[in-house]
């Protein structure tokens, strides 16, 4: 992952979720569409189209298509999805945009993700007696099998990647090579990146396996292995991320969350 043409602050200070978010962001490229959840991949649509995608189109579950993210939405139903949009429709139209193969991107999250990108955002323990319920899929499953490539964000611990998922909310590459096409989902679709507090990973060309790409400023290669409970593939050249530029920093918590509703 290369940096932009702004000037880096290595000095500047931020937060976790800042560095999430700005990582985020910079993923996200002009003239693309792209499915956007509740939170994080909202504060980076909303910066991402202040600084290098002005014609990025953030599509909503629930109908707001190419808003203007100039108020931070608080909900993916919420009106400032809506915001000077280029369609405002419902959820199954959104579904069937991204079944008909118009999402290029989509972004989730989840409580667990395993060596091929599978997602649980179901529950933690047996599904019949768990030790947590969570949230469930919401449109998860749906981004994860339709759009043309999916980002996952999510903080990096061991707790999260796991060899195993508790339960499969969202399908990644599933089993392995051929998995989802066996399963009757779209050809050349599936995960492409994974953004953490820790680093930047992608799949393995041919095992889907993840892979290490890049790590996040003062990160090494050790901390990335030390909180990931399985063998995770390291490219041969690992990039470092630069930190949060001043203008992200300033564009983050001056305008895009000027309310501190996430950071």
């Amino acid at each position: 992952m290369k940096g932009n043409a702004h000037s880096y602050n290595s000095a500047a200070e931020y937060n976790p979720t800042e560095l999430l978010i700005c990582t985020a962001s910079r993923l996200m490229q002009d003239n693309t569409t792209a499915f956007i959840g509740t939170g994080i991949p909202m504060l980076a649509a909303s910066l991402a189209q202040r600084l290098h995608a002005p014609n990025l189109v953030a599509i909503f579950e629930f109908g707001g298509t190419g808003a203007i993210l100039d108020q931070l939405p608080m909900a993916v139903g919420e009106q400032n999805t809506f915001h000077r949009a280029l369609a405002a429709s419902g959820i199954c139209d959104i579904v069937e945009t991204a079944q008909r193969g118009f999402i290029e991107y989509g972004f989730l999250g989840g409580a667990q993700i395993d060596p091929y990108g599978n997602l649980n955002s179901t529950v933690i323990g047996d599904y019949n007696n768990p030790k947590v319920r969570l949230p469930g899929s919401g449109g998860g499953n749906d981004v994860g099998s339709h759009c043309w490539q999916t980002i996952a964000i999510i903080r990096h611990d061991k707790k999260r990647f796991v060899e195993r998922l508790d339960f499969v909310t969202t399908p990644g590459y599933l089993s392995g090579p051929g998995a989802r096409e066996r399963a009757g989902l779209p050809p050349g679709t599936g995960p492409f990146r994974v953004v953490t507090n820790l680093a930047v990973m992608g799949y393995h060309p041919i095992s889907k396996r993840m892979m290490l790409m890049a790590l996040q400023p003062g990160i090494t290669v050790e901390d990335v292995h030390s909180n990931t409970a399985f063998n995770l593939l390291v490219a041969d050249e690992v990039e470092h991320n630069p930190p949060p530029t001043t203008q992200e920093l300033k564009l983050l918590r001056e305008e895009v969350d000027r309310d501190k509703l996430y950071i």
